[in-house]
């Protein structure tokens, strides 16, 4: 499971510099047409964001034994990256906005994800305290 975590932090990060380096040199013209700069620029931040957490999260589970809680926080980001990210680059390509309204979906899956993870460390300090005394 670590590893899984660390290859797909990894597989996100290099297609964020993809999709973000080809939205600027092959992109740019229909993104401008349709006035989504901004929401594609948006869509790219979140991606390489997420996927520094997940790479975050991966790390972390190379240190701890097995938590069920980062594992589910894992699986969270990495949905919450394909419903936000994706909806917004479907959105910038397309300029429909139903897909803008997809968006939150994902970033409330971001927002549970991150407290998940902040829970499920905070546990591991208590678990590793207990073991102490």
């Amino acid at each position: 499971m670590k590893e899984r975590i660390l290859i797909t932090g990894s597989i996100l990060m290099g297609l964020a510099v993809l999709i973000g380096a080809f939205g600027a040199h092959t992109l740019n013209d229909l993104l401008v047409k349709n006035g989504r700069i901004d929401t594609f620029e948006t869509a790219t931040k979140y991606l390489f964001y997420h996927s520094l957490g997940i790479l975050f999260i991966g790390i972390l589970c190379k240190e701890n034994k097995k938590n069920k809680k980062m594992e589910i926080s894992y699986y969270l980001m990495f949905l919450g990256v394909i419903i936000f990210s994706g909806s917004l680059y479907i959105l910038s390509f397309t300029n429909i906005t139903l897909f803008g309204a997809i968006t939150p979906i994902g970033g409330v899956l971001f927002i549970i994800s991150w407290l998940l993870l902040a829970l499920s460390i905070k546990k591991q300090k208590h678990s590793k305290n207990n073991v102490l005394n």
